[in-house]
């Protein structure tokens, strides 16, 4: 059978249960109207069992197979969505399609909304594009090298801006229509000082293997579906942006350094690895309980504190964060600009576009090639669309975060 057909069946699987579902909550509704009635005393048929559809059965060996071909087969998307229709058929398929699929680090590709925040790939970056709209003052991230105009595009993150009297805050989500941060869309967040300056990125879910304290706001409220009334939110502080300020107003491009509070300066030595997130937290089935010594107090940073700017950081004591910084373009005489090999990724010169590589110290043995390699490259090519390239080891929510500093107004440092 070919993976047409096999799609096609998967498609009318999800259907089926689809309604099968609707029955039953329509069922459920009915019972709950006539709950206060009296009935007649008669034995009431039991529902029917839900049959299972006949692929939910199949041997292990050849369930496997069949899924290890369609992974292979669709490679990008929305064709790649056909993957995510495996994962959604039952609970033995979502297991294996699991198993099959890879991190991005590891094969290159954008699967489950967990790549998201995994590392990409060490080889080749990860290529995709943003959309602004200045009247909503939100932001789209999509897969892809340019925007299709069949709208076709595959939606990443959304973010959206909120502008206060301190600051600007930038709620990221998984979809483009719901910025709750008491939603299950919520990613995480991005907040900036009054000037613009220094910004401060959480994540909604604790960085993995590492130690760092999350701040807590219990006054978070949560989706009306949800049965009690608040629940302990958390942000877990993972990256810190900082441009410096033009005292001398000197000609010259934007300077920016970036600490990577979750990733070690090891993770790009040869043989070092990244965090990798496995899954979404269950926020609203298990919510974090803060410890004693946290309880009563605000674990807020300070975005004009010297631990923001200083560098190095630590974020576990003894174990050193990386660095990035801007890379430093050079001057052409002939076009009389700042200039930087985008390779061809950026048309438009932005005083927004820029590329960042690793700023590490002699002392750790990272060679030149390494310190050179380009690991998030933004720039502008037509009016609110610009293009975002990322690799190892930032992952697609890291490097969004840091484009979208980028967007901020910053008469200071220019």
């Amino acid at each position: 059978m070919s993976l047409r057909s096999i799609v096609r069946e998967l498609k009318e699987m999800r259907d089926g249960m689809g309604s099968i579902s609707k029955r039953d909550e329509e069922s459920k509704h009915r019972l709950g109207r006539t709950k206060s009635h009296v009935a007649p005393d008669v034995l009431v048929t039991p529902f029917e069992p839900i049959q299972q559809g006949r692929w939910a059965n199949l041997p292990p060996e050849l369930l496997l197979d069949i899924i290890r071909r369609v992974e292979e087969s669709e490679t990008s998307w929305p064709a790649r969505a056909v993957v995510l229709f495996c994962a959604s058929v039952c609970k033995s398929w979502r297991s294996i399609t699991r198993e099959i699929v890879k991190t991005p680090e590891q094969c290159g590709r954008i699967t489950f909304p967990i790549s998201l925040k995994q590392p990409g790939p060490r080889d080749s970056p990860i290529q995709c594009f943003i959309r602004r709209n200045k009247e909503t003052s939100t932001y789209l991230l999509y897969f892809g090298l340019v925007p299709l105009e069949n709208d076709s595009n595959k939606l990443l993150l959304a973010a959206k801006k909120i502008r206060r009297a301190t600051g600007t805050n930038i709620v990221i989500s998984l979809a483009a229509d719901d910025f709750s941060r008491a939603s299950d869309k919520y990613v995480g967040k991005l907040r900036s000082n009054f000037l613009g300056t220094k910004f401060a990125i959480y994540d909604s879910q604790p960085p993995h293997d590492s130690a760092i304290q999350p701040n807590c706001q219990s006054n978070r409220r949560v989706h009306s579906k949800q049965v009690s009334p608040r629940v302990t939110a958390c942000n877990y502080l993972v990256s810190t942006v900082s441009y410096e300020l033009n005292v001398l107003f000197t000609r010259g491009p934007r300077r920016m350094h970036c600490i990577m509070n979750t990733i070690p300066v090891s993770a790009i030595q040869e043989g070092g690895n990244a965090p990798t997130p496995t899954s979404f937290p269950q926020i609203f089935d298990e919510p974090f309980s803060p410890s004693p010594a946290l309880k009563g107090k605000g674990s807020i940073t300070d975005l004009n504190s010297p631990s923001f700017s200083e560098l190095p950081v630590s974020n576990q004591g003894s174990v050193e964060s990386l660095v990035l910084k801007n890379k430093s373009p050079r001057w052409h005489e002939q076009l009389q600009c700042w200039c930087l090999n985008f390779k061809g990724r950026v048309s438009v010169a932005s005083v927004k576009n820029f590329q960042l590589v690793a700023s590490v110290d002699p002392s750790h043995n990272i060679s030149a090639e390494e310190q050179e390699k380009v690991i998030l490259q933004f720039g502008k090519i037509g009016k609110d669309i610009f293009t975002m390239d990322y690799c190892y080891p930032l992952s697609a929510f890291q490097a969004f975060a840091i484009c979208l500093s980028s967007f901020d107004t910053k008469p200071a440092c220019e």
